[in-house]
């Protein structure tokens, strides 16, 4: 059992507290103020950020001395949105969120997952016709397995689990996000995953 705070408490964030919730983990989801997010991450050993990918940056730099030496499970991605609300163009091309978020808090190990995927999918993997993946990016590795038991924790086989390497690798999955409006556009809001045939 862990202790996580979860910032933001939209639809990822709610679904993902729901679902560890129900795995045995004691969360806590904080809004987007300020004050709610640094009591949540003050008491918490991970914590996720769920919050919209813009401004996620600026707000957990705020963060610094509560993150120190916690575990941030990073799910978000940072996007300019096109005229329909759906993502258009990356916010740090040649780079990504992550790694902008691991630079930012040297104390804290960032890892990156869950970003490649329709959030419902995120806490039901196996309601999708076939296996799909879920990637890892991070430089702690102690770090990238606590994530990995987290995962198993909301349904996510050993299988379907796959570490990309260092959080440079984030970069790559974020890229993903590319795909996402154009998939919906021609399939409609469906849950589905980025997955990689093998």
């Amino acid at each position: 059992m862990n202790e996580i705070a979860v910032l933001g408490n939209g639809r990822v964030g709610g679904n993902l507290a729901a679902a560890l919730t129900r795995a045995g983990h004691q969360v806590t989801v904080a809004d987007r103020t300020q004050g709610a997010a640094a009591d949540a991450a003050r008491t918490a050993g991970i914590v996720i950020n769920a919050t919209p990918g813009a401004g996620s940056l600026e707000r957990l730099a705020a963060l610094r001395r509560e993150l120190r030496g916690k575990i941030l499970v990073d799910v978000s991605n940072a996007t300019t949105d096109g005229p329909d609300g759906l993502p258009a163009d990356l916010l740090y091309p040649g780079s990504s969120l992550a790694e902008r978020l691991q630079e930012a808090l040297p104390e804290t190990r960032v890892v990156k997952t869950l970003n490649t995927m329709l959030f419902p999918v995120m806490t039901a993997p196996a309601t999708l016709t076939q296996a799909p993946d879920v990637f890892l990016s991070g430089d702690d590795p102690h770090a990238k397995q606590t994530v990995r038991d987290l995962l198993t924790d909301l349904g996510w086989r050993k299988e379907w689990i796959t570490d990309l390497g260092g959080i440079r690798t984030a970069r790559a999955t974020e890229a993903a996000i590319l795909f996402v409006p154009h998939v919906i556009r021609s399939g409609g809001f469906a849950p589905f995953a980025i997955s990689i045939a093998r």
